[in-house]
C-alpha cells in the first residue's frame, strides 16, 4: 500500500478500492512527470508505480497525435487496453494534469461499472 488518505491522489486510491474491490492494481499519476501520486496492488506481479510511468508515454503519445491532427475542442476522457486476462483503463482529470490508471480481471469486472467507477472519482483529482 503506497498511499495516505490524508491527500486527494490517496482518497481516490480507498475509494476505488471500495467500490472495486477486485481490481488488481491501481495508481494515481501526474501526468507532468508521469510519477504516482498514490497506488495499491493486489497481486504482487503488478507494480502499479512503473505501470503509471509507461503508461504516462500513452497519454503523452496520444495527446501528440491529437494535436497533429488538429482535433481542437476534443479532450481524453479514457482509453482502454484490452489485454487477454485484464482490462487497463486510463481516465485523466477534467484538466488532463493527472489521470486514474486502473488494471481490473476482464473475466470479473463489468467494464461499464468500472468506467463509471473511475469517472466519478477522477473529478476528485481536479
Amino acid at each position: 500500500m503506497a498511499y495516505s488518505v490524508n491527500n486527494p491522489a490517496g482518497k481516490v486510491v480507498q475509494d476505488v478500492i471500495t467500490d472495486l474491490p477486485g481490481l488488481v492494481a491501481i495508481a494515481v499519476v501526474d501526468v507532468n512527470s508521469g510519477m504516482s501520486l498514490a497506488s495499491h496492488s493486489n497481486s504482487p506481479a503488478l507494480n502499479p508505480d512503473t505501470a503509471a510511468a509507461y503508461n504516462t508515454e500513452v497519454v503523452k503519445q496520444k495527446q501528440k497525435a491529437m494535436s497533429a491532427l488538429k482535433l481542437q475542442g476534443e479532450s481524453i476522457q479514457d482509453i482502454l487496453i484490452s489485454l487477454t486476462n485484464q482490462l487497463h483503463l486510463i481516465r485523466l482529470n477534467d484538466n488532463g494534469s493527472k489521470f486514474i490508471y486502473l488494471v481490473v480481471n476482464s473475466r470479473d469486472t463489468n467494464l461499464a461499472i468500472a468506467r463509471d467507477v473511475l469517472r466519478s472519482h477522477a473529478n476528485q483529482l481536479n
